[in-house]
């Protein structure tokens, strides 16, 4: 007896990927068309996940000059979009003074260390040359310390120089290569508004924060300052506490005494600000909270359109194979063989434009990241997270044709012209 062998045409993966790779390649105009949803869905999606994936990372290692146990008590905080919120703090917080910052320091327990630094800008002149754009800071002897700068050259400006109001400075790194490139800066004489200091000093660079040079400054004694421009313009109090375990109670024990200092009564705001490096983080959380919500928003739109898009494009493919189909059937291909190459079609179809849209996001955070300084850092996870999103997206899409297509009747659709 005779055994009849029947030929089953199992539509594989590759097969499938073969056949979504040759109709791409036929209709490249449609095939673009077809996937341009998808595209700027994805693009948008990776563009956003890298800014935001950057700019945490540069907040975390660059923005705050605090370490993960110092804080800062200062007149105001960001205070969002509100200028309302902004003119009734100017009107309600007062500068912070020295006696305040005596205070803080004779009473607080759980502080590692506390000073001072006022800032403002001044014309630095040596030997005929100028910049008018230097920062002059205010400071106590310890803030070398407090906000982690290192010293390049020579020191920091001393305890006893700061008592004895000393006129020496302490330089950034643009300083000293814009006046003494070539030779050593310790000891030389600078002029700050006409005002002489002498040079005991250089920073280690500290680099830029969005494009901003952080060491175009100079730093001198903090009642040098105060002698030169004096203190109506207040004070920021720079602040460790014993370790990072203890940060919180530390903050809480300098807002005491800020408040006891200033008369607050209990339930009365606060009239002045604490930040530390986790509010810096905070902050920048509430911002990319509403960015990443927007940007939802918008590729959910595009991957939407861009799915039915993909399946009215399949069920176009549905109709000119029809007759294909009805041969594959007649040889033996189950339902689910059709509904399996339709399906893996439509998700390589989509998982094609999701390609191209890692590969325009790569392109535009590349470009970004030369051109403006905004770092833009493009992990992995988001690569994968785009690319299979959009798979699928063709996959759900994709269900309704690839359906329609195994239901066919094997004789009508052999019936139908090719």
């Amino acid at each position: 007896m005779a055994i009849t062998r029947t030929y089953r045409p199992s539509a594989s993966f590759w097969e499938a990927a073969r056949i979504a790779a040759d109709s791409l390649n036929k209709n490249k105009l449609r095939s673009f068309l077809t996937l341009l949803g998808i595209i700027l869905a994805t693009t948008t999606l990776i563009s956003v996940t890298a800014l935001i994936h950057g700019m945490n990372l540069y907040i975390a290692t660059k923005v705050s000059n605090m370490g993960a146990d110092g804080f800062q008590i200062i007149r105001m905080a960001f205070a969002g979009f509100d200028p309302k919120k902004l003119m009734l703090m100017s009107k309600r917080n007062p500068q912070i003074r020295k006696d305040e910052y005596e205070f803080v320091r004779e009473h607080a327990t759980l502080l590692r260390g506390i000073g001072i630094m006022s800032s403002r800008n001044a014309r630095v002149m040596f030997e005929g040359q100028s910049d008018e754009g230097v920062t002059i800071n205010g400071i106590t002897a310890n803030i070398l310390t407090l906000n982690n700068i290192q010293v390049a050259q020579g020191r920091g400006i001393s305890d006893s120089e700061e008592r004895r109001h000393a006129a020496v400075a302490f330089i950034g790194n643009d300083v000293r290569k814009q006046f003494f490139e070539n030779r050593d800066p310790i000891g030389k004489t600078i002029q700050i508004d006409g005002f002489p200091v002498e040079i005991v000093g250089t920073a280690k660079e500290l680099g830029s924060v969005f494009g901003q040079s952080q060491d175009n400054f100079v730093m001198i004694p903090a009642d040098t300052f105060f002698k030169k421009y004096g203190t109506s313009q207040g004070m920021n109090l720079v602040a460790k506490g014993r370790d990072q375990e203890h940060l919180q109670e530390a903050i809480d024990e300098s807002r005491m005494l800020m408040r006891v200092f200033r008369h607050l009564r209990p339930g009365q705001d606060d009239n002045f600000a604490i930040i530390s490096s986790d509010s810096f983080v905070s902050l920048w959380q509430r911002l990319t909270a509403a960015i990443s919500a927007t940007a939802v928003g918008v590729v959910s739109v595009f991957m939407v359109v861009g799915g039915i898009v993909i399946m009215n494009i399949m069920l176009a493919a549905v109709t000119e194979r029809t007759h294909e189909i009805g041969i594959r059937k007649s040889l033996g291909a189950r339902r689910v063989d059709i509904l399996r190459q339709f399906l893996v079609e439509s998700s390589m179809l989509a998982a094609s434009g999701g390609l191209i849209g890692v590969i325009l996001a790569w392109i535009i955070s590349t470009l970004i990241r030369t051109a403006a300084s905004i770092p833009m850092s493009l992990p992995i996870t988001s690569v994968i997270l785009g690319v299979g999103l959009s798979a699928i997206v063709g996959l759900f899409f994709g269900i309704y044709p690839a359906s329609q297509a195994s239901k066919l009747d094997p004789i009508e659709a052999l019936r139908t012209e090719r």
